[in-house]
């Protein structure tokens, strides 16, 4: 979740053909559809709070979760515990450290919510990155800023940031999509190219390319899944506190591999 993508131009407007026919080797590998009245705790932690734009409102308090009737609710809101000085809390999960995966599929349903300063994620990080190697490597599959009837899909590497190359091939676009309702937001990613979805529908695709460079493609190593509520920061601007609460409302996720594509999971 790269704070500074805020800078980085141009940005590709997706198309949205009509959705190919899914690839029939696909099995479902892990899921959760949030039945259970409580955080499944052996495939999520909630994400502690950190110095990044990101992550400075992240917070352990049970008032910025909820699941109710088969959802996962993730709210950004007022802090109100006087032993915590954040003016703003958030929710957020990841698989971090109980799942990840080299290749495959995934697909997340959510309705975002929306205020200024509402900034709800869904991406990935690799499980163990070299240190001293430059930008690891990120996947954003879903960003989506304050009122916004886009998200942003994103890709962010050595290459993309510390080379700073970002249109050979073009790392990052943005996909039209109905924010007042749910959405599935997705990602096929295979040993050649990472392929970013909405609805089904292709929407944004990273290939891997031969290169002299260092870093276009370190997407071959197990990553792990965040989902997180965030506010404020340098690219989604100023928190409009007046509006809070803001919520998303995760109806499940669901990770896919192919077989026969020799897969990673751990």
């Amino acid at each position: 979740m790269f704070f500074l993508l805020l800078l980085l131009l141009p940005v590709a407007t997706a198309v949205c053909p009509a959705a190919p026919p899914d690839n029939p080797q696909w099995q479902l590998v892990w899921e959760d559809d949030f039945n259970s009245p409580v955080l499944d705790t052996n495939k999520w932690s909630k994400i502690d709070r950190g110095r990044s734009d990101w992550d400075r409102h992240m917070s352990h308090d049970p008032a910025g979760y909820e699941i109710r009737d088969g959802k996962l609710i993730l709210r950004g809101i007022i802090n109100t515990n006087s032993a915590d000085d954040a003016k703003a809390i958030t929710g957020g999960v990841t698989t971090r450290g109980k799942f990840s995966f080299t290749y495959g599929k995934v697909e997340i349903r959510a309705k975002l919510g929306h205020v200024q300063g509402a900034w709800p994620a869904f991406w990935m990080l690799p499980s163990h990155a070299p240190k001293g190697e430059g930008y690891p490597g990120e996947i954003d599959i879903m960003e989506h800023l304050n009122f916004d009837h886009i998200c942003y899909q994103t890709v962010h590497t050595h290459y993309t940031l510390d080379l700073g190359i970002k249109t050979n091939p073009v790392s990052h676009a943005v996909a039209p999509f109905n924010s007042e309702e749910f959405n599935v937001f997705g990602l096929e990613w295979s040993a050649d190219k990472l392929v970013f979805t909405v609805n089904g529908r292709p929407t944004f695709t990273y290939p891997r390319i031969q290169t002299d460079k260092a870093g276009q493609w370190p997407y071959d190593q197990p990553y792990y899944l965040i989902i997180d509520m965030q506010l404020g920061g340098n690219w989604v601007g100023n928190i409009d506190y007046d509006h809070l609460p803001v919520q998303m409302e995760i109806d499940w996720v669901k990770i896919y591999q192919d077989p026969s594509a020799a897969p990673i999971r751990r």
